[in-house]
């Protein structure tokens, strides 16, 4: 099953999100000021893959541009032009986010009380799963949370039955079939963004992993039982109420 038409990220900003880790924040700042120091771009070409449409979906743009307007400051540098490209799957709100962006500019220029560089925003509504935009047009490309999300279901996986991902009971050749479709996803998506940055470019990708050797582990893979555990009750309620609705209509003909 393609999930292309169906899948987008989801938004989030609690305590323990992406958005609110100080590490990461500090790793990410100095990526990019590692691009704007080698390349001092006239117009910084950012792309958020995997954007969703909640309120966290402009967060880490705003953080990008915020110290890009302050290392302009410290070199007494004219503010860049920015622009920024929200990619996600088609079925992703990107009306809600472009109904936020008209007035993203003013907001963040209040917020940092100097005026910043003009910003302009665009839609890619697909697959980061094959190429999204040119050769060499990007300075800076993130994403967080997003590539643990695989372009299909792998395939041979019949047997896994009453799971919906990986679990104890899962078959040999079921972990065998994810790795193989995470290898072939991933591969390809860093082929693509390769091509994409430009030289001395930088990418910043955050997604989830595990501490542990086994691949059903509980860190990674408990909330995906219960959630199979759940959808096969609903299942099995469904068959007893139309066994029930059976029972009444063979009444009825008697």
């Amino acid at each position: 099953m393609d999930v292309t038409n169906i899948l987008h990220m989801n938004g989030g900003i609690g305590k323990c999100s992406y958005a609110n880790n100080s590490i990461l924040q500090h790793i990410r700042e100095e990526a990019i000021i590692r691009v704007y120091n080698s390349i001092h771009p006239r117009c910084l070409s950012i792309a958020e893959l995997g954007c969703s449409s909640g309120p966290n979906a402009f967060i880490v743009v705003s953080e990008i541009i915020k110290i890009v307007e302050n290392l302009c400051k410290e070199m007494n540098h004219k503010s860049p032009e920015y622009k920024v490209f929200m990619n996600d799957l088609p079925e992703n709100d990107f009306n809600n986010i472009f109904k936020s962006s008209s007035t993203f500019e003013e907001k963040l220029s209040n917020e940092m009380k100097s005026q910043i560089g003009p910003c302009y925003f665009y839609a890619a509504p697909t697959s980061f799963y094959g190429r999204i935009f040119p050769n060499q047009t990007l300075h800076f490309i993130h994403s967080s949370s997003s590539l643990h999300w695989l372009s299909k279901v792998p395939e041979g996986i019949e047997k896994n039955k009453g799971n919906i991902y990986i679990s104890n009971t899962s078959p040999l050749n079921v972990l065998k079939a994810y790795y193989e479709q995470f290898q072939k996803d991933f591969s390809l998506f860093l082929k693509c963004r390769a091509e994409e940055l430009v030289e001395q470019g930088q990418m910043f990708l955050t997604l989830l992993g595990r501490r542990s050797e086994h691949q059903s582990t509980k860190e990674c893979c408990y909330i995906w039982e219960l959630m199979a555990k759940a959808l096969n009750d609903m299942v099995l309620e469904d068959e007893e109420e139309d066994e029930e609705e059976d029972e009444d209509e063979d009444r009825m003909r008697t």
